[in-house]
């Protein structure tokens, strides 16, 4: 319903039709004018091969090579950890990505990027963005090893709940929450303690990043620099609450019928930082222990 009131107001389409065959043919009619007559590409770069001096974008809509082939100029933009040896190396690291990250045994498209045809320019631009500071944590530099592919963020309960905009970082998930906080320690601190440390980020990681490790070690240095604070607090009347059945039953009632009943605009308040991109789930009638002695047999 939001998208079709977003395509509404931003492309004039139909008010009300949520049909998504509707929709795409919409996004794809404005897109295509946007394409035909770009003069500059932008991509990304997947994979940066030192021997040969290509450079591979892999895709599944096949806009980036749409972008490219129509421009006059393409510019890549590529973090300096993409960079692999040799070519040989590329078709492990190909079908690796596809798989971990959907489970195809091939991204269907792979392009691979050497000099630019007749006429055409191509532009390599080489990221560093806090990249050999992350490298010069020695507790924190396997993070950089990340071939971007979410396998993490596909088997982290916190992340499957919550989506990716309540990171608030341009890389969401486990993996996200390890590499933010190298960026700005203040303005991530609350992303490695977004997390249950169950471990599964890291059972899944192709390239065996120990992620959960890696959030525990950012919870010390985060409370190291940035003190405890208001969490110390937050966590005393969670205790409090935690260790008395009677209040913590208590606790439990009364937030179910304050999110039933209380005015939106009292829940979704600034101190809510949450409903910010997201509504609360619908709350249910009753506890689990309730459910539980309702049905057992």
């Amino acid at each position: 319903r939001d998208i079709s009131a977003l395509f509404h107001e931003k492309l004039h389409t139909e008010k009300g039709n949520e049909d998504p065959s509707y929709l795409t043919n919409a996004a794809r009619l404005h897109l295509r004018e946007k394409f035909l007559g770009s003069k500059v590409a932008i991509t990304g770069v997947n994979f940066g091969v030192a021997e040969t001096g290509e450079f591979v974008v892999c895709t599944n809509e096949g806009n980036a090579d749409m972008g490219v082939h129509l421009a006059d100029v393409h510019i890549a933009c590529m973090g300096i950890e993409k960079i692999i040896p040799r070519r040989k190396d590329l078709g492990v690291f190909l079908r690796l990505l596809a798989r971990s990250a959907t489970g195809q045994p091939i991204t269907n498209y792979n392009s691979h990027f050497r000099s630019p045809a007749k006429g055409k320019e191509i532009h390599l631009v080489l990221v560093d963005n806090g990249r050999t500071l992350q490298l010069a944590r020695e507790k924190f530099r396997d993070s950089l090893k990340c071939i971007r592919c979410g396998a993490c963020m596909n088997t982290c309960p916190i992340y499957r709940r919550s989506g990716g905009f309540s990171y608030g970082s341009t890389v969401p998930g486990p993996i996200g929450s390890i590499l933010s906080p190298g960026l700005d320690m203040k303005k991530y601190s609350t992303l490695p303690f977004a997390s249950t440390l169950c471990g599964s980020c890291s059972d899944v990681c192709p390239v065996k990043i120990n992620i959960h490790e890696q959030l525990y070690e950012w919870r010390q240095e985060i409370t190291k620099h940035h003190g405890k604070g208001s969490k110390n607090l937050g966590m005393k009347l969670a205790s409090g609450i935690f260790k008395s059945p009677l209040v913590y039953q208590f606790s439990g009632s009364l937030m179910r019928k304050a999110v039933r009943n209380l005015p939106k605009g009292l829940i979704y308040n600034p101190l809510n930082a949450w409903g910010k991109n997201r509504d609360l789930p619908e709350a249910p009638k009753e506890s689990f222990q309730e459910w539980y002695k309702r049905n057992r047999k």
